[in-house]
């Protein structure tokens, strides 16, 4: 399956792979976000996996949000690498 993200305001809702080959859409939708929204929520529940370049992905947006002191919300139990990435850095 592909990668689809729709959204409504600031809520976006990502469905499929999140992967090296689908990077590119979600860099492409979340570029500069932060320079028109305060806070973004993404639901992940519908993604059916995530590899390495997903989870850094994510995590770029999650640092660029700290940077920008804005809000992010990552919802949804979409993928165990990404929540175990957050944890380890919670954890440091």
């Amino acid at each position: 399956m592909d990668l689809k993200i729709t959204n409504c305001n600031n809520f976006f809702k990502i469905r499929g792979i999140l992967n090296k080959d689908t990077l590119g859409l979600f860099q492409n939708v979340f570029n500069n976000v932060f320079d028109k929204v305060e806070n973004l929520t993404i639901s992940i529940e519908d993604v059916e996996s995530m590899d390495r370049y997903g989870v850094n992905a994510i995590a770029k947006l999650h640092k660029e949000a700290l940077i920008r002191d804005k809000r992010l919300s990552v919802l949804g139990y979409g993928c165990k690498d990404l929540y175990n990435h957050f944890k380890t850095e919670c954890a440091a």
